[in-house]
């Protein structure tokens, strides 16, 4: 059996969770690596809006040598009320993996990290926004099941349209709806 060439092989990274003791070293280098890749400029408090919060469901890849930022997510998980009954939805906000790295499975370790710790935290779904045009976005998000909900036009501030994709993590609990529908038939027969 061959192995496979160089260029294919996961990276040998160190995975951490995102601390706030880490925000002196880090935060520069998350806000310049997303800055290069998203199509919408982030302040300072956009950032620590997501990392103060939930600073717990964001994960940094960094090179094992000097450990510098190769990659990073930045999510949230909240209640989400207009489903009946609430849900809890977590949020994939940012994604961004250094150029010189991607094709190596990192930002696809990063990804399942998020989802494993919303996971963990009891989410219903997780959603995410992504460019129509971010193919490789696309098919990352898709092969982890990740499914195309709407298409937002004109979303960005540089006119490009998104797909709102969704992961449902639990199916739709169908014990409260037959239940709710059995409510509706009973007060029909009084």
């Amino acid at each position: 059996m061959e192995s496979a060439p160089e260029a294919k092989r996961p990276l040998e990274l160190k995975y951490i969770q995102y601390e706030h003791s880490l925000e002196t070293q880090y935060l520069p280098a998350i806000r310049a690596l997303i800055s290069k890749d998203l199509s919408e400029p982030y302040s300072i408090y956009v950032y620590r809006y997501f990392l103060y919060q939930w600073g717990h469901l964001c994960f940094m890849a960094l090179d094992p040598v000097d450990s510098s930022l190769i990659g990073v997510i930045i999510c949230k998980l909240e209640m989400h009320a207009s489903h009946s009954p609430a849900t809890m939805r977590g949020y994939i906000a940012m994604l961004a993996v250094s150029a010189a790295s991607r094709g190596h499975g990192v930002a696809t370790a990063l990804v399942k990290m998020g989802i494993d710790a919303m996971a963990q935290r009891n989410a219903d779904e997780i959603v995410l926004e992504t460019e129509e045009t971010n193919i490789p976005a696309m098919r990352l998000y898709e092969r982890l099941g990740f499914l195309r909900s709407k298409k937002l036009h004109r979303y960005y501030l540089n006119g490009n349209s998104a797909y709102r994709l969704v992961l449902l993590l639990k199916s739709p609990d169908v014990d409260d709806a037959t239940d709710f529908a059995l409510d509706e038939d009973d007060s029909a027969k009084r």
